[in-house]
């Protein structure tokens, strides 16, 4: 019998850990930053500003649409949104039709010319298949990105492996991808979910199917001036100094977790070094949420409002005449005109 109470104790103490151990997960998953404190000014959306300016309309993650009312470029293709309990369980998920459709049309995705993913992770490059098949733009990036189109059953005259530090002409913009580093955010400092794919992905595919494969920093240029995408968080590679820009998005998922000295390595390779004036964070939103719930990750990932007072601090150090603005979710900015922050 003695036994039988000892198993029973054991088993109560397993249970007593468990519940603990769900109820402090909780805790840390819900404990996040308000988007209100960070206090950075939302620019004024283009129509107040110059009514043929280009654009670029903030979508969530790091899903950017650039437009100059003749062409328009988006930057990775993430609107559908698996949820948490999908992620943490790896299980296979599809693409969101309704949401897809809606977005495209919502958004006016009539003249897209391209879609280009920093990379083929899920959160970048979900929906570039069904995005593609619905625009016939074109599908730009790197062999895996390429076999995610492929699996959606996009033409292939519509995919390009891209040739990196090669320009690619898409109406007036211009289009550069040179190799980047993912952030390295995964256990012990290795990036999360490496790797390539090497075959057309079908879905539907657990999240773990979306490999890396290989990183990108998009320079966009125009003739109205030049946007540098860095969606994840990795170092720049020195040759960023020899391009020149006015605007830096700048991808900040998880960069607190890095530490302070990695933050200011990261901002003086793609602010310092370019000279940009203006500087949007991207890639602070938890992108579990559905599409158009803007709320930023939990603080044990990398906490938002850290990370703020980091980059304030950088630019009072070494650019400060460089502005800081929050974009805001599904309007569109005058990437070239002198913001105006709204009242």
């Amino acid at each position: 019998m003695m036994w039988k109470k000892r198993v029973k104790q054991a088993a109560l103490v397993a249970v007593g850990f468990i519940v603990v151990g769900v109820a402090a997960i909780a805790w840390l998953w819900s404990d996040r930053p308000n988007l209100e404190d960070v206090g950075w000014p939302i620019p004024a959306i283009a129509s107040s500003a110059v009514a043929d300016s280009v654009t670029v309309t903030w979508l969530g993650v790091t899903t950017l649409l650039f437009d100059d009312s003749e062409t328009q470029i988006l930057v990775d293709g993430f609107f559908s949104r698996p949820s948490l309990a999908d992620v943490v369980l790896d299980r296979p998920v599809e693409n969101d039709a309704a949401v897809i459709n809606y977005v495209l049309d919502e958004y006016r995705m009539r003249r897209l010319a391209a879609i280009i993913p920093v990379h083929s992770h899920f959160d970048h490059a979900m929906d570039i298949g069904a995005i593609a098949n619905r625009t016939s733009a074109s599908v730009l990036g790197s062999a895996s990105t390429s076999e995610i189109a492929r699996g959606a059953g996009v033409p292939e005259d519509q995919i390009t492996t891209v040739i990196e530090n090669r320009p690619y002409e898409f109406g007036r913009f211009t289009v550069t991808l040179l190799r980047s580093r993912h952030a390295p955010i995964g256990w012990r400092g290795t990036v999360p979910l490496a790797g390539t794919i090497d075959a057309p992905l079908t879905l539907p595919q657990p999240v773990s199917a979306w490999r890396e494969g290989g990183s990108y920093t998009i320079v966009i240029a125009h003739p109205q001036g030049t946007t540098v995408v860095q969606a994840s968080a990795g170092l720049a590679n020195a040759y960023l100094s020899k391009v020149p820009a006015d605007v830096v998005m700048l991808g900040v998922f998880g960069l607190e977790s890095l530490g302070r000295s990695y933050a200011e390595q990261y901002w003086q390779g793609f602010v310092t070094a370019t000279g940009a004036s203006s500087v949007y964070p991207i890639h602070f939103d938890d992108y579990t949420k559905p599409f158009g719930e803007v709320i930023p990750g939990p603080k044990f990932l990398g906490d938002l409002t850290t990370t703020v007072k980091w980059l304030e601090r950088f630019r009072e150090l070494w650019d400060n005449d460089v502005q800081l603005f929050m974009p805001e979710f599904g309007r569109p900015i005058a990437l070239y005109a002198q913001p105006v922050p709204e009242a």
